[in-house]
């Protein structure tokens, strides 16, 4: 899908859509751009990304992220070189308008051998326009061109799916003890999770007022076994934990019940705050 630009305001860079976007939150700028913008006069010397004075905003799909634009001069290079830096909240909306490009450069990483150039073997190209405001150190982007997906309903769920999500996390060599949250969805998706195993989640009934905690091995089973305590939930959440015993989920569990009934009305009259008109329906809850 392609978007005509009726109006630019600032100088403008339309980048092709690669791989360092998503692997290194970030993209070397062009030489051309550079002297385009003016950088050098913008972020005079050498800065690095804790540099305040290298701080800019980025303006994606009318939200404000947090970004850098750094100067260094390596050793083997004849001259300076500016990189855009990004949070991972900005590369999250990226993966979700880049779908096709996102799931390219999984596809490339997970494959043993790169004899072949991926964007060779599986041909397209998305688009994204950059431009700089000078005068307020703000990056304004702009989807040019994106690639329609196959399914698009799938590929949405994967690139916010707990799986997708691990995977990258194997691939960028992200070892540590992670926990992937997830958003409150409506009721009917439920049976089209991936990768919803090893969970703590919330059920919340919207009508009555109604909270419920529970753990699972996985969310479908678990969802489909019923509540009884909350029969009309229609949103739900969960939290996927790292590999673990059950007895180690299950006191994940005890501990956040116990929080939420220190602050929600309750059934075993545990000492609260009361802090909302919601009521928590765990039959279970430690005193």
């Amino acid at each position: 899908m392609k978007s005509e630009r009726t109006k630019v305001e600032f100088p403008l860079w339309r980048k092709k859509v690669d791989s360092s976007l998503f692997q290194h939150n970030g993209t070397t700028i062009p030489k051309w751009a550079c002297r385009m913008w003016d950088l050098e006069t913008v972020f005079p010397g050498r800065k690095g990304k804790k540099d305040e004075q290298s701080n800019i905003t980025i303006v994606f799909n009318k939200k404000s992220f947090v970004g850098q634009i750094t100067c260094s001069w390596p050793t083997k290079r004849a001259d300076k070189v500016y990189r855009l830096w990004f949070e991972d909240d900005l590369k999250g909306e990226l993966k979700e308008i880049f779908l096709m490009s996102c799931m390219r450069d999984i596809e490339d990483r997970l494959r043993s051998t790169r004899e072949i150039e991926i964007e060779k073997n599986i041909p397209f190209w998305e688009f994204l326009d950059i431009e700089f405001d000078q005068n307020n150190k703000t990056i304004l982007m702009t989807a040019h061109y994106t690639q329609e997906p196959v399914f698009p309903e799938l590929f949405r769920r994967l690139t916010d799916s707990p799986a997708l999500k691990r995977i990258d996390d194997e691939l960028t060599g992200k070892g540590e003890f992670r926990i992937y949250k997830q958003d409150w969805r409506p009721r009917e998706d439920y049976e089209t999770e991936i990768g919803a195993d090893n969970i703590i989640y919330m059920l919340i009934d919207t009508a009555k007022k109604l909270i419920y905690i529970g753990e699972a091995e996985n969310l479908i089973r678990r969802f489909n076994a019923g509540h009884p305590t909350i029969n009309e939930w229609d949103y739900y959440r969960y939290d996927v934990l790292p590999p673990m015993p059950k007895k180690q989920r299950v006191a994940f569990e005890r501990m956040l019940i116990r929080l939420f009934a220190s602050v929600l009305h309750n059934k075993r009259e545990v000492p609260t705050m009361a802090i909302s008109n919601y009521r928590l329906t765990n039959e279970k809850i430690d005193t």
